[in-house]
């Protein structure tokens, strides 16, 4: 395992990480939980990834539960939480410094801690103004209950606002942003985002690099029933890729899975190897709601080698999508 520093921030995160999105508290039980976060442990991974919006707070509650029953050692491993998606009611939801400071508490006890060392706005709030979202984060790390604070899903353009309202009011500015990213979705990490890597240090914790199992090459034949795409809650992942331009990407696919063949890799390690080639990647959230499926992606790690400059080229003419640069902002 090699380990990234998370932007300008001295943290060093391992090169991938494992997140609970899906599997946690839906797919993993506790002692599932704690096989797989043991076998990712082990092999030196040491941040995990949470939210209070991953169902509905079952997911923090789990991984906290089988945090506490593992017994890591707290100085080497880091855990996140995300805010926004907390309730149904108003001050449930959202960016407020009521629910940005709620939330962190309630994360705090799911999970089992006494600080986050990573915490997300997991989404943009248009109701709230960025400076009381800066300054609600500046006031939990002042505190000593978050360490470092980004954002998930987050414009060039809010991103630059928010550092700005650090630097005016010499608050704690954002140290990362949680993009998703893969073959597929490279406009933000590989064009938006440009500019902010020198200027602001800004690193990324980058989830779904198979694009939700489509780069694992296991719906090229069509949806397996056990998939995510048919579990209930997720009928809009299984029409994105059911439409036309989901079909187009299928397509893709399959020849992506040709390139792998040739280089002597799966093509799921191609996809992981890929996101990994990419210096602002921080780190790379794995996926796994077995043992075996985090295995496998691990073994990708250890051929790096086999993604040369001239699969990288091939690849680059299958996707055909690389960002011509930073869009307007």
């Amino acid at each position: 395992m090699e380990y990234r520093r998370l932007g300008r921030s001295g943290l060093q995160l391992s090169e991938v990480s494992l997140g609970s999105w899906v599997t946690f508290g839906k797919q993993v039980d506790e002692s599932e939980a704690m096989s797989l976060m043991t076998l990712a442990y082990d092999s030196g991974i040491n941040f995990f990834d949470n939210a209070e919006g991953y169902e509905a707070g079952a997911s923090e509650a789990l991984m906290g539960a089988a945090l506490e029953k593992l017994g890591f050692a707290r100085d080497t491993f880091a855990v996140s939480s995300k805010v926004f998606f907390g309730g149904s009611k108003p001050t449930q939801r959202g960016l407020s410094r009521k629910h940005v400071t709620d939330a962190a508490h309630a994360a705090l006890k799911r999970l089992r801690v006494d600080y986050l060392d990573l915490y997300f706005c997991h989404r943009p709030d248009i109701d709230t103004p960025i400076d009381e979202t800066v300054w609600a984060m500046h006031n939990l790390v002042t505190q000593g209950k978050i360490l470092y604070w980004g954002t998930s899903e987050w414009t060039a353009q809010q991103l630059t606002e928010a550092y700005a309202v650090a630097r005016e009011n010499h608050l704690t500015a954002p140290t990362m942003e949680q993009p998703e990213y893969n073959l597929f979705r490279r406009d933000k990490v590989e064009g938006d985002f440009l500019p902010l890597y020198e200027l602001f240090g800004l690193g990324t914790t980058i989830w779904s690099p198979l694009a939700s199992g489509i780069l694992t090459g296991k719906y090229n034949d069509g949806i397996p029933a056990d998939s995510r795409m048919n579990l209930p809650g997720y009928e809009w992942l299984k029409a994105q890729w059911e439409s036309e331009a989901g079909l187009v990407k299928l397509e893709k696919v399959r020849k992506l899975a040709a390139v792998a063949e040739r280089a002597g890799l799966p093509l799921t390690h191609l996809a992981l190897l890929w996101c990994l080639s990419n210096p602002h990647v921080s780190t790379v959230i794995l996926g796994a709601s077995r043992r075996s499926q985090l295995e496998d992606n691990l073994a990708a790690l250890d051929a790096k080698a086999k993604l040369t400059p001239e699969v990288l080229a091939e690849i680059e003419t299958i996707v055909d999508n690389k960002p011509a640069g930073p869009s307007r902002f």
